[in-house]
């Protein structure tokens, strides 16, 4: 075949090509921008998304049980052990008896009384985890931080603090 035997240019073939091309591109653009959502808008790489779905959900399932008060279960979801109670001796330095004086509504421990409302205000990768910021009981002056491990799906106490702004 020479440069004169060249096949005949078939236009609707390459408007079709075009459109399955671009549309491809929009719809991988839409599900980008819907996922980005539902992860909760994190100002973070998209990698790093799918840890900041998981965590906040995590985090947001422990403190409905909390305001819930039960504390067996917000326990299961804090180390990640739905069973839990069939080992107790095996849930490590942080035992039950320690997370009731912490999050029971009337122990002296807890700094917000009994916990009716919680909204997640932030929530940022540091390091290998996920720093989520919360505001218990609608209150504007202390807000809580709590770490979610992505690798082992525990919940912890965070050293770090996130800035709220104002």
């Amino acid at each position: 075949m020479t440069l004169l035997d060249a096949p005949v240019f078939n236009a609707a073939r390459e408007r079709h090509r075009r459109e399955l091309f671009w549309g491809t591109v929009g719809g991988l653009f839409v599900l980008l921008v819907v996922f980005w959502l539902v992860a909760g808008r994190p100002v973070d790489w998209p990698w790093n998304w799918y840890t900041h779905l998981r965590g906040r959900n995590t985090i947001d399932n422990f403190l409905k049980d909390v305001e819930k008060n039960d504390l067996a279960t917000a326990y299961g979801i804090w180390i990640h052990d739905p069973k839990w109670q069939q080992h107790p001796n095996q849930t490590g330095a942080y035992t039950f008896a320690r997370f009731q004086q912490d999050w029971s509504p009337n122990s002296s421990e807890n700094e917000y009384g009994a916990i009716k409302s919680h909204k997640i205000v932030a929530a940022r990768i540091s390091g290998n985890v996920l720093l989520v910021g919360v505001r218990m009981n609608e209150l504007k002056s202390k807000a809580l931080f709590i770490d979610y491990d992505p690798t082992t799906h525990t919940l912890g106490f965070s050293p770090v603090e996130l800035y709220l702004g104002p």
